[in-house]
């Protein structure tokens, strides 16, 4: 299965966020630490604030933050979210199909459960624990906490 670019970018947003949950942070500032485009990056968390995942702030001190903590949050709630019901070949869509094959075939079946079984997967890890005690990513996503005091 292939992750859309949409939802990569999506979860290194959730996983800044829940890096710093002690404030707002801003798209510029992800954009940045991730290396995502803002534009892209603006999409996205429009899309995750109507999803619930993320709380917008707008104004002169604005930025965003998760919707609810992190250990709440599951990988598998968000690819869900995200990807929807992508189907895994192009038999699967609701177009008109050329393959002979489609109405006997056993694989439309095994390529839908081999899915579920993935989404299922990633059910059980949550956004925390793809960042706790994570010290080299935390470092990348905490920049602002690396500095050393002078």
């Amino acid at each position: 299965m292939r992750v859309t670019k949409r939802t990569n970018i999506a979860m290194r947003l959730l996983m800044y966020c829940a890096a710093n949950t002690d404030r707002l942070v801003t798209k510029a500032e992800i954009a940045g630490a991730c290396n995502i485009s803002e534009n892209h990056l603006a999409q996205v968390v429009n899309q995750l604030g109507q999803m619930g995942f993320v709380q917008t702030q707008r104004g002169r001190h604005g930025g965003l933050r998760l919707a609810r903590p992190a250990n709440e949050m599951r990988v598998g709630e968000v690819f869900r979210a995200l990807e929807g019901p992508v189907p895994l070949a192009e038999c699967f869509a609701d177009t008109d199909c050329t393959c002979p094959l489609t109405d006997s075939c056993r694989l439309r079946f095994a390529l839908t459960d081999a899915a579920e079984a993935f989404f299922a997967h990633l059910d059980e890890v949550t956004l925390d624990a793809l960042i706790c005690d994570n010290n080299p990513l935390l470092s990348i996503l905490q920049p602002h906490r690396c500095a050393t005091p002078a």
